[in-house]
C-alpha cells in the first residue's frame, strides 16, 4: 500500500478530536466518514462541521462552492460497521481506556478491508498494547495529533515493533497530504515526545500548586512571561481538558503500579466535579462567559 492508495478515511469517535480531524481530512480531499457510538455527540459533531464551514466561507477563507464541496465528502454515521466498511485509512480518536480500545481495534479490523491501516490518535496507549488484538498487527500504528487538531501542525507517528514499514512510510506522508509536520519515533514509549517534556513542566507546576508555593495563576504568568510559553500549564490543561489529563494518569497508573503517576488531588477534585475546562465552562478557570 502507498500514498496514492488513500482515498476514504474513518475517524473513529467524533468528540473534541476527532470532529476536528474530520474536517482537517475532508478539507484537504479525502472521503471522510466520523462515527461516534454517542448520537448526541455525532450530533454535535455534525452541527460543529455545517458551522465551521460556514465561519469559514463568511471570513473569505473558502468559497461556497468549496464549502459545498467539503461537506460532500463528510458523512456522519452511527454504525462502526458502516463507517469503516470501504475505508483506506482509520483514525481512532475515541476515549483514553486501553479496554476500550481493544474492542474497538477487534471490532474495526473485522469490519474493515484487508488493506486498511488502523492509527490511534492515542496520546498515551502505544500500538503495541493493542496490535494483537487484530490481525493485522502489521497495520496498527500511533498517530498522534494535537488539540486543536484543525489548528495544531505537529503529529507524531510511531514506529513500534510490529509496524510495517509502508505503514510508517504512508502514515508519515498522508499527514503531509493533510497539511500538517510529522515526527517519527524511532521506538515506542509512553507519551511519545512532546507530552513527556509537557507532562515533566505539568508535574511540577501541580507540585508547586499543591505545596502552597504559588497560585495557579501566578504559575501560568511565570512561564507565559518568563519562559515565552504562549499559555502556561494550567491554561493548557484546560484547552485540552482536565479529564484527559485525569484518564491518561490513571491510565498511567494502572499500567506502573507508581502512585507518582497517580492525578494531583487538584485534577481530582476538579474531574469529579465535573469541572474540565474550557469545554465544560470552568476548569482552573472559569469559562462560564465564554460558552453562553
Amino acid at each position: 500500500m502507498n500514498i496514492a492508495d488513500v482515498k476514504n478515511i474513518s475517524i473513529v469517535g467524533a468528540g473534541n478530536m476527532g470532529h476536528q480531524l474530520t474536517l482537517v481530512c475532508a478539507l484537504n480531499g479525502f472521503n471522510t466518514v466520523c462515527t461516534d457510538i454517542n448520537g448526541d455527540i455525532l450530533k454535535k459533531a455534525e452541527s460543529f462541521a455545517d458551522n465551521y464551514l460556514k465561519e469559514r466561507v463568511k471570513k473569505s477563507k473558502l468559497s461556497e462552492e468549496e464549502a459545498a464541496k467539503v461537506r460532500v465528502r463528510i458523512s456522519f454515521v452511527p454504525d462502526l460497521k458502516t463507517a469503516v466498511e470501504k475505508t483506506d485509512y482509520v483514525i481512532e480518536a475515541a476515549v483514553e481506556n486501553l479496554v476500550l480500545k481493544r474492542k474497538l481495534f477487534a471490532d474495526m479490523d473485522k469490519f474493515s478491508p484487508a488493506h486498511a491501516i488502523l492509527a490511534t490518535n492515542s496520546s498515551r496507549t502505544v500500538s503495541s498494547r493493542i496490535a494483537d488484538a487484530t490481525g493485522r498487527p502489521g497495520k496498527i500504528c500511533n498517530l498522534h495529533f494535537f488539540n486543536p487538531a484543525l489548528v495544531m501542525k505537529l503529529v507524531e507517528v510511531v514506529n513500534a515493533p510490529h509496524c510495517d514499514r509502508d505503514t510508517v512510510d504512508v502514515s508519515f506522508k498522508l499527514c503531509e497530504k493533510l497539511g500538517k509536520i510529522p515526527v517519527t519515533l524511532n521506538y515506542e514509549i509512553d507519551g511519545f515526545i512532546l507530552n513527556r517534556v509537557l507532562g515533566a513542566l505539568a508535574r511540577e507546576a501541580l507540585w508547586l500548586y499543591e505545596k502552597g508555593i504559588a497560585s495557579f495563576e501566578d504559575i501560568d504568568k511565570a512561564c507565559l512571561y518568563g519562559a515565552g510559553h504562549p499559555m502556561g500549564p494550567f491554561r493548557l490543561m484546560d484547552l485540552t481538558g482536565i479529564d484527559l489529563e485525569y484518564l491518561m494518569k490513571t491510565e498511567a497508573f494502572k499500567n506502573s503500579g507508581d502512585r507518582g503517576d497517580l492525578p494531583s488531588p487538584g485534577v481530582v477534585e476538579r474531574y469529579v466535579r465535573g469541572d474540565f475546562g474550557e469545554k465544560s465552562g470552568r476548569g482552573w478557570y472559569d469559562y462560564a462567559a465564554k460558552i453562553k
